[in-house]
């Protein structure tokens, strides 16, 4: 090796690479072992005579690994008895390609920009196809996750989409991919599912709804979306005792979309004494005001948003400030969707709907590992100085829990479970 380093220089990875010729020879001195552990004895060794069973020479094949494509020559018996561990039957992967792949395509790389990251750096042949099979691989683990079993009792749920494009009988289609997200009677969130949809209606809602029911999920005491089309009625069907809330924020954006620039800051102004007043009658008051003022009469478009959504607008304003900031926006799941919308932003279209479930799993889970090792990092330092991000949305907490329960078990006495008290 320093002979190599003082001539031509020492290549780590890659065809004929010091790793490479090391993981070779690790792995052709490990299969010999793995005969003579099947066979009893060792090569040359009298006790083999007679045996019934011998070696039979060796097979060369190429397996792509993490240094790079490596020839390796794997022993044969006269029987054809002998199965190898290390490089298993028909394997064409070793150690943790798999695992690089699976990363790098949660990150956000197209499964052709993965094929040309590796062979760029590590100088291993794989396909688009192999790469597309790989990631394949954590399906079974994605369906396990979606049908889970779930709590009885979620106080809050939220419930948000993303537009994503998948092919779809040979057309490029929008599709809206729905994110549930509930927090459980510890304040602690989950991500309760993913779906995907070619257009929002009550069927869909009632099958995403009766699935969470069939997984257990008994009662929901607030539900926050944002005004999607079917979904009240599908909750009401499922919870009948459900308090369907519009998220407050969404509101006011879809009014915004009305307004000139110069004009946000006093429109801004203006909704804030609806949404913050004390009481029911207190709101309709400032809506009316709002209505009649000439800013309301500049955009009439935006007093028409609150007007349309009052009914599950209002709810909100039944509840102490404790519970609503917990429920005034939705902001908690769309976080969560800033990260992902830019996990999905690079891909053109997604093959099929259970590419998108997929690329979204594997995003949470990467994502929330990054934030752990961060944080992890940063473990015995002051407080103060900690700079590493929460969690996202899995397994993170909700600020001000206990007295949002505190006012949600008086608004729903004798929901929520007494051990959660």
């Amino acid at each position: 090796m320093l002979a190599q380093i003082k001539g031509d220089g020492l290549r780590l990875t890659g065809p004929g690479g010091f790793l490479s010729e090391l993981v070779k020879a690790v792995l052709e001195r490990g299969l010999q072992a793995e005969l003579t552990e099947h066979l009893g004895y060792r090569a040359h060794e009298a006790a083999g005579r007679g045996s019934g069973n011998s070696r039979n020479g060796a097979t060369a094949k190429t397996v792509q690994t993490e240094v790079g494509p490596i020839e390796v020559k794997v022993p044969r018996d006269r029987a054809g008895t002998f199965t190898p561990m290390l490089v298993p039957k028909n394997a064409r992967r070793l150690g943790g390609l798999s695992d690089v792949v699976i990363s790098l395509y949660a990150g956000g790389m197209t499964v052709r920009d993965i094929s040309h990251h590796l062979h760029r750096v590590y100088g291993t042949e794989v396909g688009p196809d192999t790469i597309s099979t790989i990631t394949d691989e954590v399906l079974d683990e994605v369906k396990t996750w979606q049908q889970r079993p779930l709590d009885e009792v979620y106080p809050i749920i939220y419930v948000d989409c993303l537009m994503v494009k998948v092919r779809d009988g040979g057309q490029v289609r929008n599709k809206a991919c729905y994110l549930v997200v509930g927090v459980n009677t510890e304040g602690v969130k989950h991500v309760l599912g993913i779906w995907v949809a070619q257009a929002e209606g009550a069927k869909f809602w009632m099958q995403v709804c009766t699935e969470l029911r069939n997984r257990g999920v008994r009662d929901v005491l607030i539900a926050c979306c944002d005004g999607l089309t079917g979904l009240p009625e599908a909750i009401e069907a499922v919870w009948p005792h459900t308090t369907v809330q519009t998220c407050v924020v969404h509101l006011i954006r879809a009014a915004m979309k009305f307004v000139s620039y110069k004009d946000r800051r006093a429109m801004a102004a203006a909704l804030k004494d609806i949404y913050t007043a004390p009481t029911v009658e207190a709101a309709e008051t400032a809506l009316l005001a709002f209505a009649d003022s000439p800013l309301g009469k500049r955009y009439p478009a935006a007093v028409a948003v609150w007007e349309r959504a009052w009914d599950r607008f209002t709810p909100f304003l039944s509840f102490p400030p404790e519970v609503r900031r917990i429920i005034y926006t939705t902001n908690a799941i769309e976080s969560f969707n800033y990260q992902i919308r830019k996990v999905i932003k690079n891909r053109g279209h997604f093959p099929t709907d259970d590419a998108v479930v997929k690329l979204i799993w594997l995003a949470i889970a990467d994502i929330e590992d990054k934030r752990a090792r961060q944080r992890a990092a940063e473990a015995g330092k002051p407080a103060n100085t900690r700079t590493a991000p929460p969690r996202l949305v899995e397994g993170a907490g909700v600020h001000g829990w206990k007295q949002a329960l505190n006012a949600l078990e008086i608004f729903f006495p004798g929901r929520i479970p007494t051990d959660a008290r």
